[in-house]
């Protein structure tokens, strides 16, 4: 059973890939480039998520299961790392600290975990301390269940609001018919907790009888990407389509992103989904991308190292291997360009508080931009 399955998501991530590499209409190659490329950190196969310590270290998560401490040149395994599932698109998923980090120390983490009754694993959030290049003090805030031995569709992205929330998100898990329009599961949802994973009272679905409490917006299918709004401080996503429709959506509390009811994809096979792209009640994405451009990762440009990119967004391209950046004008994509085209599948990119853009590069590391 086990090798059909794995032979069944074998076809379907080749499928996905071969369909992938279309032309991308509509995107443009730089005039110029007003930057070079410099490499900080070598040799690994998927940084995930990367977090920028105030004393100048990276901490880098392998998707495999290895945290990495970057600092002054050298590379320090982390110890004491919680075991993950590792399978698929499971594993060490994103990073991020706390936005008081320098007084108390919480760095956040999601994972794909085996903990639960049922085999297989599910998207988990912890917290936890370093000390002495150990992780110490874990607390598991959210666990994602059922467990499923599925291995497609984690998630997960975490971001902070202005606000102290916690937003994560966590994939359908495949599970597209059942998991994300049902509010009383997991799967497909991008979820808000409070720093210590209580539940904030003014959550859409707090007073719903059997609802995950910790539910914020719902109808998602696999979102890898989630930013800030740098002016309206309102959370962003990107989110997988199947074979075309790639979205980037503004969330918004208790809103229906309409995963699988609408979609401008169809399935890897040809077939259709469905044929409704619309739907009363269901919220339209700001931007699609078909063909997919398989997205990963997201910063907004707030740095003045980057003055002709200011407000912009970046967005990495699994299928398409590139950066790309989109120029936005009323919360609508007017112009978009291919960066560091052929480099490689790019995981994730942030921007750091020395405000230069890194870029997590699958097969490679991480590299900087570095303005001329």
């Amino acid at each position: 059973m086990k090798k059909s399955l794995s032979i069944a998501y074998f076809f379907v991530v080749l499928l996905s890939t071969s369909c992938a590499q279309q032309p991308d209409n509509g995107i443009n190659l730089p005039k110029t480039l007003d930057f070079t490329v410099e490499t900080v950190v070598e040799g690994f196969q998927n940084p995930w998520g990367m977090a920028f310590l105030p004393n100048g270290g990276i901490l880098i998560s392998e998707k495999s299961g290895k945290l990495i401490l970057h600092k002054s040149g050298k590379n320090i395994e982390i110890g004491n790392v919680p075991e993950v599932y590792n399978r698929g698109q499971g594993g060490l998923l994103d990073i991020e600290l706390h936005a008081n980090y320098k007084e108390n120390g919480w760095i956040y983490f999601s994972y794909a975990s085996s903990d639960g009754d049922e085999k297989g694993g599910n998207t988990a959030i912890m917290r936890a301390k370093l000390s002495n290049n150990k992780l110490v003090d874990q607390q598991v805030l959210y666990k994602a269940v059922p467990n499923s031995t599925r291995g497609q569709h984690f998630g997960s992205r975490l971001e902070f609001d202005r606000n102290g929330h916690l937003f994560f998100s966590i994939g359908e898990r495949g599970d597209r018919d059942v998991n994300p329009q049902d509010i009383k599961r997991d799967g497909g949802k991008i979820y808000r907790i409070n720093d210590d994973g209580s539940i904030p009272k003014d959550n859409p679905f707090v007073g719903n009888n059997g609802a995950k409490k910790a539910i914020y917006s719902y109808g998602h299918r696999n979102p890898q990407g989630l930013a800030l709004h740098p002016e309206t401080g309102v959370l962003w996503e990107h989110e997988h389509g199947p074979r075309g429709g790639d979205e980037i959506n503004i969330i918004q509390k208790g809103k229906n992103y309409g995963w699988p009811v609408i979609t401008y994809g169809i399935n890897y096979s040809g077939t259709k989904i469905t044929d409704e792209t619309s739907k009363p009640g269901m919220e339209q994405p700001i931007y699609q991308w078909t063909p997919s451009i398989a997205p990963s990762g997201m910063t907004f440009v707030t740095s003045n190292k980057y003055p002709k990119w200011k407000g912009n967004l970046l967005v990495g391209s699994l299928a398409f291997q590139y950066l790309e950046r989109l120029e936005l004008k009323n919360n609508k994509v007017v112009y978009r360009e291919k960066l560091l085209d052929g480099m490689g599948r790019v995981r994730n990119v942030r921007q750091a508080p020395d405000g230069y853009i890194y870029v997590g590069i699958e097969g490679k590391g991480i590299v900087k931009l570095v303005p001329k």
